[in-house]
């Protein structure tokens, strides 16, 4: 199959490589179904694209990148809800709000996108953490 990106241009990608969203992402509630692929030539950033709607593709990144010690508890039910067995499945990413001035660009590390990758099923929690924050700076201020 083949997804028609705005930015990317043409996204290969196999049923298998669909990964669902029961409830859909804050803003875009109806959207169920994305596919995840890099960033053309930058291995730093992924785009997590609806192949319901060719208009919304979000810009992620893993929050390791951003906060070495970014850690957070996941309750009962979003592991329930996301088949969690094992934690090497899970993958975390965090979206990326970019600006013309790069040195502006922010991470929002308080809503996490948990995505299990063996069952292809996603959710975005909000943490109920101060240290996190909405609109953390992707660089360091030198």
């Amino acid at each position: 199959m083949k997804l028609c990106s705005k930015y990317q241009g043409v996204i290969e990608y196999k049923e298998e490589d669909v990964i669902t969203f029961p409830k859909g992402l804050p803003g875009f509630r109806d959207l169920k179904k994305y596919i995840l692929f890099s960033v053309e030539e930058n291995n730093t950033f992924n785009m997590l694209h609806s192949i319901e709607n060719l208009e919304i593709g979000l810009l992620v990144i893993s929050p390791f990148l951003v906060a070495k010690d970014y850690e957070f508890n996941i309750e009962d039910n979003p592991l329930e809800d996301l088949k969690i067995e094992n934690e090497a499945d899970v993958l975390v990413l965090n979206t990326v709000c970019l600006n013309n001035d790069i040195k502006k660009a922010t991470v929002n590390l308080k809503a996490p996108i948990i995505i299990n990758n063996k069952e292809k099923i996603g959710e975005q929690l909000i943490l109920d953490d101060e240290k996190y924050l909405i609109k953390q700076p992707l660089l360091k201020e030198e």
